[in-house]
Parts: structure tokens; sequence; C-alpha cells
């Protein structure tokens, strides 16, 4: 089984079927990849800053919001095979349930073993049961995968769209392949602006300064 966990509890959060699996044509296929996957770091999270110093990057989380990471960890475990997928940070800009007029906006960084995913050879295959995820839940596409660096960092990205109980949001993927692992990195807003602000905390070697 693929398994999409950017993609997957990110969507999930609006959606009713709840936590979705894209299914590999063949499961008994082998992974034609050479790359094979390492114990994967899981990073630190602390003071509003994950890192990662194995992958090579860090993420400054917006004041104020709630971490969920162990949650999605426990949901992830659950139907999973050991050392395939990780989810490295899942943050919200509000608790479970709370009150809001506006998108419940966050950010889910995973990464998931090259190895469930045969023949792929670039972040940009990825993009193939990304979109068909993402478009099955109600999203269009707004830009196809394009480069997208970040810090000089090699990164593919893609956007899309869609309204949830009438409100606006954007969802836009970021992917890379490092260690045997694909590290995908989703953001959702409630508009570009939004989106844009939150790829802002993503850095690769720089740091930036505290705002």
């Amino acid at each position: 089984m693929f398994r999409l966990f950017a993609a997957i509890f990110a969507i999930s959060i609006y959606s009713t079927v709840g936590m979705l699996h894209a299914q590999n044509a063949s499961s008994s296929s082998r992974a034609t990849s050479h790359q094979k996957a390492s114990t994967l770091d899981p990073g630190t999270f602390d003071a509003n800053v994950y890192r990662n110093p194995a992958l090579g990057f860090t993420y400054k989380v917006p004041y104020g919001w709630v971490d969920r990471t162990q949650d999605m960890q426990q949901d992830a475990t659950q139907d999973n095979e050991a050392g395939k997928s990780q989810v490295l940070l899942s943050v919200f800009e509000r608790p479970p349930g709370a009150p809001g007029n506006t998108v419940d906006s966050a950010v889910v960084i995973a990464a998931e073993s090259v190895s469930s995913y045969p023949g792929l050879k670039s972040p940009a295959d990825y993009f193939g049961p990304l979109t068909e995820l993402t478009t099955s839940k109600g999203f269009k596409v707004l830009n196809q995968p394009y480069e997208f660096p970040v810090d000089a960092k090699p990164i593919i990205r893609a956007d899309y769209v869609k309204k949830e109980s009438g409100l606006p949001m954007q969802q836009s993927s970021l992917v890379m392949v490092a260690k045997g692992y694909v590290i995908s990195f989703t953001f959702i807003g409630g508009n570009e602006d939004e989106v844009t602000e939150l790829i802002e905390g993503l850095s690769f070697g720089v740091k930036k300064s505290a705002h």
C-alpha cells in the first residue's frame, strides 16, 4: 500500500472519511529503487522549533500552535509496517474541536520509505499518487509539480485548493528524497499568503531569526 501520510493526515482534518490509503497496483511487487532507507532520526521539537540535523532542516512553528505529532504517530502505527513511514511533525493552529471561523491551518512533515514506491526515481514521481488522493478529496490542482528550491535545496512543490464548509483552503506539498526516504512537507492555510508564511518557517542550513 502507498502511505501518503502528509496528504492523508492533512486531508483527514477536514474529511468525515478519515485516514485513507492509496492502494498499490501490486502489493507483491518489489521496489526497484536502489536506495535503502537507513534508520531515521525523528528529530526534536523544543521552543517552537523542530530540528532534524540528520535530514538537514529546521521548522519554526508559529507561536501558540498545538503539537499533535504524538497523536498522529500513534494513528500511523496502527496500520504501518515498522520503519516504512513516520510522522516527524504535526502541528495545528487550534486544538481539536476548537471553534473558529477560518480553516484550522496545519503543517505536517512525514517520511516514507522509498521502497514503498516501486519505480520512484525522483520527488516528482511522488506527485502522481499524491495528486490522485488529494483530488479524490475534493481538491483541485492549482499548480502542477514545479521546482521550488528552499535555501538552495532542490524541492518539488505542487498546490491544491478547495472549499470546506464554505471556507477557502489551500494545500501546498513540498517533497524531497533523502536517506532512502520521501520527505513530504504539507502546509494548509486559508489562502496563498497564509501558506507562503507557513513555508517561510522551513529552513535548510540557514538559521532564520525569530519574529
